[in-house]
């Protein structure tokens, strides 16, 4: 059964949440408060709000749960060929937080296979810039000769990144932002990128699922830990471009 949540009331245990076999699995609770502290005590407890316009404000805690560790994203042959050009060529830059709210609409404006419509809603946006102007969350921005064609953005507690949603306007932009972030990550011991639902896409980049109960026992100390100092260019790329023992282990060939 499904939890109705005033505006006070603490979330439910996430043993709660609907099993692998309901028509919902993973859906906890449903409410109508998204303030910033309803956020942040989502997050902190593994669980996230995804909803559609006209819906309640569905908060979800799946099991497994789909995340990316830095250390195991995958560069194609190809695609280290693409980082290599972008670290050559003036014409590409990334940027952090250059225009966050413009991030979250793009992402809510790009076509999603299987999907009608956004969840990025005006409320969703308003929650998250608040979220930004405290700055608990971020976007990670890729220009090609200023303009912007692609990144993503998410929510960083600690050394936790919750990753929200990207966009593409040219090949591979938001990748490149992901790039990115990941290196970043690898930096600042950030160990795991929540991923929040399993993609082909996601998969072919490195990310897998784990148990619920041990990405909690992960979030757990990630949150409490010293948050690093948001800062990152392209210049960060190096390593994938150029690549490790580890990073040719996880390359493959297309």
């Amino acid at each position: 059964m499904v939890v109705w949540l005033e505006a006070n009331d603490p979330f439910p245990s996430v043993d709660e949440a609907l099993d692998a076999t309901s028509d919902a699995p993973g859906l906890l609770a449903a409410g109508l408060d998204l303030s910033p502290q309803r956020l942040l005590a989502a997050y902190r407890q593994g669980i996230f709000p995804w909803y559609s316009q006209g819906q309640p404000v569905l908060w979800w805690s799946p099991d497994p749960r789909m995340v990316l560790r830095p250390e195991q994203f995958v560069v194609s042959h190809n695609f280290r060929k693409l980082l290599r050009r972008v670290l050559r060529d003036d014409a590409w830059e990334i940027r952090l937080d250059d225009d966050f709210a413009a991030v979250m609409h793009a992402c809510a404006q790009a076509p999603r296979r299987g999907q009608d419509g956004t969840w990025i809603t005006p409320a969703i946006v308003a929650a998250y810039r608040a979220l930004h102007d405290a700055g608990l969350a971020h976007s990670v921005e890729t220009f090609y000769e200023g303009e912007r064609v692609g990144g993503l953005y998410g929510v960083a507690l600690g050394r936790m990144f919750y990753g929200e949603s990207m966009f593409a306007r040219r090949n591979d932009a938001s990748k490149i932002a992901l790039a990115a972030l990941v290196s970043f990550a690898r930096a600042h011991a950030i160990e795991v990128i929540d991923c929040q639902q399993s993609t082909a896409h996601l998969a072919s980049l490195g990310g897998g699922e784990i148990p619920r109960e041990a990405f909690l026992a992960h979030v757990q100390k990630a949150v409490m830990a010293p948050a690093p100092v948001w800062h990152l260019d392209k210049r960060m790329l190096s390593a994938l471009a150029y690549g490790n023992a580890a990073d040719k282990a996880h390359e493959v060939s297309q």
